[in-house]
């Protein structure tokens, strides 16, 4: 499977600022020594060595992930504006003319989860067929009421709308697991304000969770069957880990984790790695780059060294 990442963060966008922008040029510029432009090997060494906090950005579009299996099948969890992104690289990818189905699934219907939908660009495509899934009953009437007068210009499924066909895929609670494809896909109820759906996606053996917008308790960490199923052994884990310690403890019952607690999980069910995702939109670059070195030395204690960590930024892409 091959997992790429179009939006990471958490809550609403949170596009780079001017002045942002020009206090990271300025920090490279106060970096530069006169060794480092006499040649474009030597520039390009500078810019290597630059810590990614300057030399980029985490992202600024709300969830969206996708998931290519070795089938061909494409796989899309949650619509936040990241998914506009996808959508403007299906179409500019070669396989396009003949691919012509794409399974997405919602893990909840808070704004930034389902903002990106009505400019997915193979939406509008005739050729094209869309299957939406979701444990919510009312997933079509969610996803409509945001493509209605007065809040969108065209409706979602009318004569003005989407030009895909498309159809909708309740999965009920007796359905512990579904086929997409050549994968097994499987859901698991997660602790978010509203309720939330991690899903799981399986193919040769390698297991890939996504668990956006999921507040880890005690309970998680239970040897009860449905999390024995879930979660052990999995080879990737995409965790919302939004907050530090301090906000996490300020905003207990928010419904989203930090990476401590995503570690513990992670050793807990013997995961192999995890990816820190849905970023709070108030904090920077560098801090939460800055995630992964601590969440490197906080897996010290627990000796868990053999647990990979990297957190979530857009254009990341990962094979399991």
């Amino acid at each position: 499977m091959l997992v790429r990442f179009w939006g990471v963060r958490g809550s609403i966008p949170s596009p780079l600022t001017s002045e942002q922008v020009q206090s990271k040029i300025v920090a490279v510029v106060q970096r530069i020594s006169k060794e480092d432009v006499v040649s474009t090997e030597a520039k390009e060494k500078f810019l290597s060595s630059l810590p990614k906090y300057l030399f980029g950005t985490v992202g600024a579009n709300t969830a969206c992930v996708e998931i290519e299996t070795k089938t061909g099948d494409t796989l899309i969890f949650d619509a936040g504006t990241g998914i506009r992104e996808l959508g403007i690289s299906l179409t500019n990818r070669p396989e396009y003319a003949t691919k012509n189905t794409y399974h997405l699934f919602f893990s909840h219907f808070h704004w930034d989860h389902i903002q990106g939908l009505p400019f997915f660009n193979p939406a509008f495509n005739p050729k094209n067929k869309i299957i939406i899934y979701s444990t919510k009953k009312d997933c079509q009437s969610f996803l409509e009421e945001q493509m209605k007068y007065p809040y969108f210009p065209i409706s979602m499924l009318g004569e003005d709308g989407f030009n895909a066909k498309i159809e909708f895929r309740y999965i009920s609670p007796e359905e512990t697991t579904i086929k997409v494809g050549g994968v097994e896909v499987g859901w698991h109820r997660v602790r978010h304000p509203g309720g939330c759906t991690s899903f799981s996606v399986i193919e040769d053996g390698k297991k890939v969770i996504y668990s956006t917008d999921t507040e880890l308790k005690n309970r998680d960490f239970e040897d009860k069957k449905d999390n024995i199923e879930f979660y052990t052994d999995a080879d990737m884990f995409i965790i919302d880990a939004q907050y530090t310690l301090t906000d996490a403890l300020a905003k207990k019952g928010w419904g989203h984790s930090t990476y401590s607690i995503a570690i513990d999980f992670a050793i807990k069910w013997k995961i192999k790695n995890i990816v820190l995702f849905h970023h709070e939109p108030t904090y920077n670059d560098k801090k939460i780059l800055s995630f992964k070195k601590n969440a490197d030395w906080y897996k010290e204690y627990p000796n868990a060294e053999k647990l990979s960590i990297c957190v979530a930024q857009e254009g990341m892409e990962i094979n399991v």
